[in-house]
C-alpha cells in the first residue's frame, strides 16, 4: 500500500477510542511511522527501541501491540505468516475494510503486499448462500519470489 500515515495522523485515530495515547504506545506507533510496509515482530520492535534508548519492556510493547490492533482502535493489523510469529502493520483503511494481501516467499522469507482484491464476489455469494456478512478477509499466497525461482534455475 502506498498511504503514508504520520504519528499525527494515528494520534487523530486514537482520539476517536476510550484509550490515550501514552508514551509507551507512541514509542510503538513511531516505529511503524518510522518503517512503513515493514512486517514487524513484537521481539523486532522491541529491538528498535532498545537501539534507539527507549526504556520499554517487552511485555510493554505486546500489551501496547494487542491495543492498538483491537477492534476499538485498529490502528495496527495482526498478520501470520505460518512460522508461528505474530507480526504487525500499520492498517492502512478505516477498520472493517479490506486489508491487502501477503505473497509469503518460503525461501527468503520475504513480504511482497499484493493490493489488488478478486474477493467480492465470493464475499457476495458467501452472504446469499449462508447469511454470513464478511468484514475483512485475509490472503496469503506461499511459495517463491523471483529471486528465489532464479537462484533456483541456476
Amino acid at each position: 500500500m502506498s498511504a503514508i500515515y504520520s504519528l499525527e495522523d494515528l494520534k487523530k485515530r486514537l482520539q476517536n477510542s476510550p484509550y490515550k495515547l501514552t508514551h509507551q504506545r507512541k514509542v510503538v506507533l513511531e516505529v511503524f511511522v518510522d518503517n512503513p510496509g515493514c512486517h514487524l515482530s513484537a521481539e523486532e520492535i522491541h529491538d528498535i527501541l532498545r537501539h534507539k534508548s527507549a526504556d520499554i519492556g517487552l511485555a510493554t510493547v505486546y500489551r501496547a501491540l494487542e491495543l492498538l490492533c483491537g477492534e476499538e482502535i485498529g490502528i495496527l493489523q495482526k498478520i501470520e505468516f505460518g512460522d508461528g510469529c505474530s507480526r504487525y502493520e500499520l492498517n492502512l483503511t478505516e477498520p472493517n475494510t479490506h486489508q491487502h494481501h501477503h505473497l509469503i516467499c518460503t525461501s527468503c522469507k520475504k513480504v511482497i503486499e499484493f493490493s489488488e482484491d478478486m474477493l467480492d464476489d465470493l464475499e457476495i455469494d458467501i452472504m446469499q448462500k449462508c447469511g454470513f456478512k464478511v468484514t475483512d478477509h485475509q490472503v496469503k499466497f506461499f511459495g517463491l519470489c523471483e529471486e528465489c525461482q532464479k537462484e533456483l534455475a541456476n
